[in-house]
């Protein structure tokens, strides 16, 4: 069932305080009386989902789950301190991050594939926004800096695009849809790739900070002539036109939950089973493949010490990669490939709870 707009906008609103500050996460908090049984913190990427399959697992199994939506940075970093049960990413951790961890080996499960969208505000565009790649770029490096620009005019034949400058909106905390969003300019762009570069924080040329998806959405939502990036729900929930990209196949495509699962299936078919899933799908090739995807992560010690919070935690993992994956469309994200939810499920048994496999 789809959240109505005001349940979501309820939701969101509660999404992203700082990385140094927590906060509870109201739809858990609201579910069944009791204690918390696990805590989880980072990406406001999937939050919308997340916090519909916390309330219905709650509902289900009588399990609550904290989750504050802090970003993917704090929430690497708070599973690395061991002050929470697990972390939630749409950055895989770096080698020298998983080192650093506290806890031992970490497991990456992928949960759904999400879509980051270029979200806009030109009143007088009656037609949808076309970028390429490089011209994207530019307009983050701050070289593009006028709407009616030769290049994006030339990549819009016809539409009104007005005389007034480009306003760019980028995320101000450690976030994996930063991530995601430089993973992709990195790919496309030699200027960007050798400049910024790409993760969860960057230099940013130019642009004006918000924070969390929930924040940039804001941020462009009230101010005309901006530009940022966000996922796909909060671009629905907000109301924000969302801009068609160019692909590597040369194919101008919009953000779908169709368009992102094509981005992922290439990938996901030819994952070996022992793979750490810390994958990149961005510009991906093939037809309809929308080219700023990506799988988010939860993150999780493989060695469980507390063995009642270890079971609980497999447990909910098991549940969703089942009956909450039904649950992702709805919502705007795509499902994982069968395959690979049957090869996570698998995975998830090496876990070690309290000692046992």
């Amino acid at each position: 069932m789809r959240l109505t707009p005001l349940a979501l906008a309820a939701t969101l609103l509660v999404a992203c305080s700082s990385d140094s500050r927590t906060h509870a996460d109201s739809t858990s908090a609201a579910s069944n009386g009791g204690s918390v049984a696990l805590t989880g913190a980072g990406a406001t990427f999937p939050y919308p989902l997340y916090s519909r399959w916390f309330a219905d697992y709650a509902n289900q199994k009588g399990v609550k789950i904290n989750y504050q939506s802090i970003g993917s940075g704090g929430g690497i970093r708070q599973l690395s301190e061991q002050t929470v049960d697990f972390g939630a990413s749409d950055a895989p951790m770096k080698d020298d991050e998983l080192a650093k961890a506290k806890g031992g080996p970490i497991l990456h499960v992928p949960t759904v594939i999400g879509a980051v969208v270029m979200i806009y505000n030109l009143p007088e565009l009656k037609q949808p926004l076309k970028l390429d790649g490089p011209t994207l770029a530019d307009i983050y490096l701050g070289t593009i800096r006028k709407w009616n620009d030769s290049r994006i005019a030339a990549l819009n034949p016809g539409a009104a695009l007005p005389a007034s400058d480009i306003l760019v909106v980028h995320r101000s905390d450690g976030s994996g849809t930063s991530f995601i969003f430089t993973d992709f300019l990195s790919a496309v762009s030699p200027a960007w790739s050798s400049g910024p570069g790409k993760g969860k924080e960057v230099q940013w040329p130019t642009g004006l900070g918000a924070k969390g998806n929930e924040g940039v959405a804001g941020q462009v939502k009230q101010t005309p002539g901006a530009i940022g990036y966000a996922e796909l729900a909060y671009a629905k929930q907000n109301n924000l036109p969302t801009a068609a990209i160019k692909n590597a196949a040369g194919e101008f495509v919009a953000p779908s939950v169709e368009s992102a699962t094509a981005a992922a299936a290439g990938a996901a078919a030819s994952l070996a089973p022992n793979t750490d899933y810390r994958v990149s799908i961005v510009n991906a090739k093939g037809a309809g493949a929308y080219p700023i995807a990506s799988f988010t992560w939860i993150l999780l010690y493989q060695n469980q010490t507390d063995a009642a919070k270890g079971k609980q935690l497999v447990d909910f993992l098991t549940w969703a990669l089942t009956d909450g994956e039904k649950q992702a469309a709805a919502l705007d994200y795509a499902p994982l490939p069968d395959a690979m939810a049957k090869q996570l499920l698998d995975r998830l048994k090496t876990v070690k709870v309290g000692g046992t496999a």
